[in-house]
Formats: structure tokens, sequence, C-alpha cells
């Protein structure tokens, strides 16, 4: 497998599962998407029982996932943001990384170094905020970063039933405290055709970045 694509949101087949599959579509190379919907990922609890063989030994659903990370030559991670940070189910995901930051085999360095990373951040507010958080990860893992991708995503007012007249809705501080919520309004990844050529591009970089 060429690339591994993970979607972060705990929400399946939305806006970010949608954009991570375009990025790894305009590659055109082989690649594996996974989405961490319904999946159980608990943080780092800092054991250390990887030490021995850079193994993660929490027994939950990143573990079969850790081998694809492993064996991949590029990552595709997409978060959506959460009070102005990335989710936490992602968080947790890549703070499991961290069975792989030193190499158990005594020869230095980190086990994930050489590989490639592309980021797809979403977010009904600073939609941009996951780019950061994800960058971070990658540098601390000595994976390139090639580029990365925004959008905006549907903050959950638009579905909770009160979005219209709560006091405190994301909808009503998007588009005022007067609109009526209407289908057209809620943004879709479709209605954004700028943000699918910049996911296509993004994906291109990312297989040139491979095959160089």
């Amino acid at each position: 497998m060429k690339i591994l694509g993970i979607s972060g949101s705990p929400r399946k087949s939305q806006t970010t599962e949608k954009l991570v599959t375009a990025v790894l579509e305009a590659t055109g190379m082989e690649y594996e998407l996974i989405s961490l919907h319904g999946k159980k990922i608990n943080a780092c609890i800092c054991c250390l029982q990887c030490v021995k063989d850079n193994w993660c030994k929490v027994n939950d659903d990143y573990l079969p996932i850790m081998k694809k990370i492993y064996e991949a030559k590029a990552l595709v991670i997409g978060a959506p943001n959460y009070f102005g940070y990335m989710n936490a189910l992602t968080h947790a995901l890549l703070e499991r990384l961290y069975c792989f930051r030193h190499d158990a085999n005594g020869n230095g360095g980190m086990r994930l170094s050489g590989k490639f990373g592309a980021i797809v951040s979403i977010g009904g507010g600073k939609p941009e905020a996951s780019v950061k958080n994800i960058t971070d990860f990658f540098d601390y893992n000595n994976i390139t970063t090639v580029g990365s991708v925004v959008a905006r995503g549907a903050v959950a007012c638009f579905s909770c039933g009160h979005g219209e007249d709560c006091s405190i809705s994301g909808f009503r501080m998007f588009y005022g405290p007067d609109t009526k919520m209407t289908p057209d309004l809620i943004p879709t990844l479709e209605g954004q055709p700028g943000v699918l050529e910049e996911a296509r591009n993004l994906g291109i970089k990312l297989r040139e970045a491979i095959e160089q």
C-alpha cells in the first residue's frame, strides 16, 4: 500500500471523509481509507511498553491501524475542528504514534522518518485550525508535510433543532440573529468547488513527492 488516508471525524461519510478521499483519489496511486467513525482509540498512557519493540501495547482499535501507518509511504490525515483544536479522536490516534518515536534497535532516528503527509482540516469556524495541530505531529515524527487543504463544515447547530433560537448558536453567530435556516446555507463539499480543486492539486503534489 502506498498511501493511507485517515478520516478522524466521528461522523461517517461527511465532509472530512469526503475531502480525504478526494486527495487520495487525485494521487492516482494505491491507497486505503480508514474512518475513525465508531472506533475506540484511547490516548497514550505512557506505559512505555513500546520501548522494547516500537509497537504499542494498548489493546484497542489503534493496533491494526498502527501497522498500516508503519507500512504506508504517505499519510493523508483529516480532522474536524472542535473548539478551535482538532477533535480528540484524531488527537488520540496521533498521540499513539509515540511508539514509533525511538528506534528500539538502537540505530537512532525515528521509525516514521522519510514518510510524506498531507492534511485535511474542516471546521464551521476556524476551519484551518487542525492544520497546525497535525503539522506538529508530523514534525515530531520526521514526516514531511507536503501541503494541506481546508474546507468549511456544518456546525452542529444546523442539526440540533435549536440553531435559529439558541442564544449561543453557532448558526446565529455566522449568519446573523435574524437569518432563517435553509438547506442552501448548510456548507457542503460539493458547494465548495475551489476546495475540491485544491484537494486534487494536493493529491498530485503528494504523488510527485512519493515518486521523487
